[in-house]
């Protein structure tokens, strides 16, 4: 978010790795539908908690979900979607999945320089 969309090849990395586009990958078409999968799981499970951008890092076997969400609900209702968000996407996904969750206040907590 700190960068204008045009620099975003050129500045940072994104927001999804997806390593398996190289020549002879594994799965491709796979991979990106699965991301636009976790993607839509996560706004509709934690909606509108997250302050950020759903950050998703693959390693290995391991998918690992990011991003920083806003203290609005209880901690324990919080727990139990952690919980049930790697429960449910390790069983459709057939891979581990490790959420990596920071939070915040509020929204205006979170710091955006792109004008």
């Amino acid at each position: 978010m700190a960068n204008p969309p045009h620099y975003i090849a050129h500045r940072k990395s994104w927001n999804s790795w997806n390593t398996s586009n190289i020549k002879d990958g594994n799965r491709p078409s796979e991979t990106a539908v699965e991301d636009l999968f976790i993607r839509y799981f996560m706004k509709g499970t934690w909606h509108n908690l997250f302050a950020s951008e759903v950050i998703i890092k693959r390693q290995h076997n391991i998918i690992r979900i990011a991003g920083i969400i806003t203290r609005t609900i209880a901690p324990t209702k919080i727990y139990f979607l952690t919980g049930y968000t790697e429960e449910f996407l390790s069983f459709w996904l057939q891979c581990p999945i490790k959420l990596e969750l920071v939070s915040t206040n509020s929204h205006k907590d979170v710091i955006f320089k792109y004008i």
